[in-house]
């Protein structure tokens, strides 16, 4: 019959080939001229073939006859080669031989065509009727032409069954030729090895069915029962068959599972890195995947046309790919037209077949909008919701359509699939989740490590950023975490707006962000700093509020010396960069210098401790001298470090660096112990003179440094009154709720407290009034101005008057000559400290000092003062 050569075509092969109206006008063309050949074959064989003699058995051989033809053609074994090609392992030429052996060749012919077209119509394959009847005609008329011609060569004799054998074995030679034009001309053409092995499979097939019918004729017609003995034999041929077919079909289904299996883990693991990298078409190179997925289904399962709708990210539409024949029209990406299809109502795991012929309405509009007449539907289903679908339209080759065995594998296909995307899903999502900041959406520092390190060694120089967002933590005590929450989120969105989206950009941590410039932006680094400093200080809106911000700028450019430039060290270095920034400077580029210098405060902290054991560490003390009386009522202690190696260190130094590493509370209790045991000593002698300790901004924060303090000096057996701690204004208006409680817990022990530089910072005079101080020191730039500024004269003035009108003892630092010092004295200022007293001395020049700048005196309340001589 017509479909059971080794080229087979299809209803959907024919259309769906047809990638051009050219093409399929081409083919039909070539169906009509066939047609007509076939049907003038006929007519001059039948022609030329001598008549037959009417015999009454023809009554019954005709329907026979049709009945051996359909049931070759149910019994049939399609394996597929190809989209639109298949190997089929047929009985057909068994009642073709016996035709040719028992019947005239008008029976046989009419008995072919009624049997191929009758099936053809009963399936309604239409649009290949006239391919498939000219084939009929053309194969009958061969076959009879060439067993009449062989009879006629070798006359009577020759064996019975030479004529029948080669007619029958010209009929799967023709079909295969034909029907490898017919996909040539439809854009299918196979390669010559593989069209030259495919002709071979089949002239195999051909001449085992053959031989097996010749035989079957022999035995039926010479052995008492030999009919039954046949019908036995080919049954077993059926059976092994069929189970071929089926072993064959199991295997190539287990490869496609494993096969959309691995392609979907290496889209998952090719698709879920860090994004923000520059030049990567991740979704591009994802869809690539899925293409090829959706073809090896399509592939198995010999469809015209497969489409995949899938949803791998919730924030996300659904996606759909085709494989196969193009659908009509633009692919529907609304999820609301997708939702509403009849088709797509996937309740359940299950495949559902939809086709033309018993379908509903909807579902027959549904089917015409996708131009098919069959479709397989099955949902992919994963855990906890839909992630899409799968169709599979018009099954090519042979003609029936959709059978169980491809429901059976596409429901296989779908659950394996599923899975598959679902943990593609939460590979995915772990994958995100450790390259990126889980507040902004941004990178990590581990994502900005990973999608730094392809780009720093494609590209010539490029630049990272570091960009600090400052007051955040102010933003944060004031308004809650929440709040700052918003201003990073904001922060972060404004940095995405100013870079766009092909810039890596990370959040690293707190309100620190980083960047990497490539190409010609990174040649614009100083000026793409500037305008990304300029978004982020513009005010945020925080509810009815607007919060003031301001930000700082560090970046570095990769040397031209380093062939494989690290990530860290990169952002380390520009931290440097960001650290060296200032006020009047807030944007700066990374130079090596810098590293030297954080190198050395590197050295400084990890070195403190052993510094504070083997004594490079030193208390200084500065005198402070009552006014106008002269009498030396203490000193200011001022820690000192000589350092083995870079000398004498400057307190500037290293006290902000050991105050950022934690170790400031070490440094206090250290010059607190000093100064307490220096008291005691003067104590023992008689003199009564108090020493004065700064206080750092985060020792205020210590709740526990009031019981230090007074186990120190319980320890040391000095009066709390002869201990004063200088704390900034600044220092403490920075965090008052915090540093109120501990100042109070302080005041309570009798300790002095003395606000330090004061006139410099932003407190108020409500909040001085809420500080329990017991001195003000004015600061010295103030002072050191007197002698040429009436203002600087006028604000020492205003503090002298403010603190004795609190209650306050006031002392003047910086006093460096007489002019200044009288001028004090005029003011009414109680205290005084600076150069014109004394530098700060060590301790034993500082007793040296006492001994040769002083002169001991009874004092009112009968004890030893020191007062200083002219």
């Amino acid at each position: 019959m017509s479909d059971r050569a080794s080229a087979t075509l299809s209803d959907s092969a024919v259309r769906g080939s047809g990638r051009t109206p050219n093409r399929s006008l081409n083919f039909n063309l070539f169906a009509a001229v066939l047609l007509v050949a076939g049907v003038s074959c006929a007519v001059l064989v039948g022609g030329w073939l001598p008549d037959h003699p009417v015999d009454t058995r023809l009554f019954w051989t005709g329907p026979l006859l049709v009945i051996g033809f359909l049931l070759a053609e149910q019994l049939a074994i399609n394996v597929d080669v190809r989209s639109g090609v298949a190997w089929t392992i047929s009985f057909t030429e068994i009642p073709l031989v016996l035709g040719l052996l028992v019947a005239p060749f008008e029976v046989v012919l009419a008995a072919h065509v009624v049997a191929g077209v009758g099936t053809l119509l009963g399936r309604r394959v239409l649009n290949r009727v006239a391919y498939n009847a000219g084939l009929m005609f053309m194969e009958i008329s061969v076959a009879f032409a060439v067993a009449h011609g062989v009879k006629q060569a070798l006359g009577e004799d020759g064996p019975f069954w030479a004529g029948p054998f080669l007619g029958t074995i010209a009929v799967p030679l023709l079909a295969s030729v034909l029907g490898l034009t017919a996909l040539r001309i439809m854009g299918k053409g196979m390669r010559v090895t593989a069209s030259l092995r495919l002709v071979g499979q089949t002239l195999i097939v051909a001449l085992l069915n053959t031989s097996a019918g010749l035989v079957a004729y022999e035995i039926a017609s010479t052995t008492q029962w030999g009919g039954l003995l046949i019908a036995l034999v080919f049954a077993g041929i059926t059976a092994i068959y069929v189970a071929y077919s089926s072993l064959l079909r199991e295997q190539r289904d287990l490869e496609a599972l494993s096969e959309v299996s691995l392609r979907v883990a290496r889209s998952g693991q090719n698709a879920t890195g860090p994004r923000n990298t520059p030049g990567q078409d991740e979704d591009g190179n994802e869809d690539d995947e899925w293409q090829l997925i959706a073809e090896r289904i399509r592939e198995q399962l010999n469809a015209n046309r497969v489409v995949l709708r899938l949803r791998t990210d919730p924030q996300e539409p659904m996606r759909t790919l085709v494989a196969g024949e193009p659908l009509p029209g633009r692919p529907v990406v609304d999820s609301r037209v997708v939702r509403e299809d009849p088709m797509l109502q996937l309740p359940g795991t299950h495949v559902r077949y939809f086709r033309v012929v018993d379908s509903n309405e909807d579902v027959t509009e549904a089917l015409a909008r996708r131009d098919a007449q069959e479709a397989l539907v099955v949902p992919l289903r994963g855990a906890t919701q839909l992630l899409g679908a799968v169709e599979a339209h018009d099954r090519l080759s042979r003609w029936r359509g959709f059978g169980k065995a491809d429901i059976q594998l596409l429901r296989t296909l779908a659950s394996h699939l599923a899975t598959a995307v679902d943990n593609r899903r939460l590979l995915a999502r772990l994958r995100h989740d450790a390259y990126h900041d889980p507040l902004t959406g941004l990178l990590n520092r581990a994502g900005f490590r990973e999608a730094a390190a392809e780009p720093l060694r494609q590209h010539t120089k490029p630049v990272v950023l570091r960009i600090d967002l400052d007051v955040l933590s102010t933003v944060s005590d004031a308004l809650g975490q929440a709040w700052g929450n918003r201003m990073v989120v904001a922060a972060g969105r404004r940095l995405r707006d100013e870079l766009g989206p092909e810039v890596a950009l990370a959040r690293l941590e707190g309100g620190m962000f980083a960047a990497l410039l490539v190409d010609r932006m990174a040649d614009r680094a100083q000026e793409i700093a500037e305008r990304l400093r300029s978004a982020l200080s513009v005010p945020y809106p925080v509810d009815r509020l607007t919060v003031e911000a301001s930000a700082v700028v560090g970046y570095v450019s990769t040397d031209e010396s380093e062939d494989d430039p690290d990530v860290d060290v990169l952002l380390q270095r520009a931290d440097v960069a960001v650290r060296a920034t200032s006020e009047a400077e807030p944007v700066r580029s990374y130079v090596p210098s810098m590293g030297q210098i954080f190198l050395r405060r590197f050295q400084l902290v990890t070195q403190f401790r052993q510094a504070l054991e083997t004594g490079q560490i030193s208390v200084h003390y500065q005198p402070k001298v009552a006014l106008p009386s002269r009498q030396v009522v203490g000193a200011e202690a001022l820690v000192r470090w000589k350092h083995p190696e870079f000398g004498r260190v400057d307190p500037d130094e290293f006290v902000p660096a050991v105050e950022a590493t934690g170790l400031v509370d070490v440094l206090t209790d250290f010059v607190m112990d000093k100064a307490l045991e220096r008291v005691r000593g003067w104590m023992d002698r008689g003199l009564r003179m108090s020493i004065a300790v700064n206080l750092s901004v985060r020792t205020l924060a210590d709740e526990e440094f009031p019981d230090r303090v007074a186990t120190a000096l319980q320890h040391h057996n000095v009066p709390p009154q002869l201990l004063t701690f200088e704390l900034t204004e600044s220092g403490v208006m920075a965090d008052p709720e915090r540093a109120l409680p501990v100042l109070r817990r302080l005041h309570a022990l009798g300790v002095v407290l003395a606000v330090d530089d004061f006139g410099t910072g932003y407190s108020s005079l409500a909040y001085l009034r809420q500080l329990p101080v017991d001195e003000v020191k004015i600061d010295k730039s103030f002072v050191l101005g007197m002698g040429t500024d009436l203002g600087d004269m006028a604000v020492v003035r205003s503090i002298v008057e403010l603190g004795h009108s609190l209650g306050l003892t006031v002392v003047a630092e910086g006093v460096e000559d007489d002019a200044a010092r009288d001028q004090l004295v005029s003011m009414g200022c109680d205290i005084a400290q600076g150069y014109l007293i004394s530098r700060p001395l060590s301790e034993e020049r500082f007793e040296a000092w006492l001994g040769a700048r002083t002169v001991q005196v009874r004092g009112a309340r009968d004890e030893t003062v020191l007062t200083l001589v002219h």
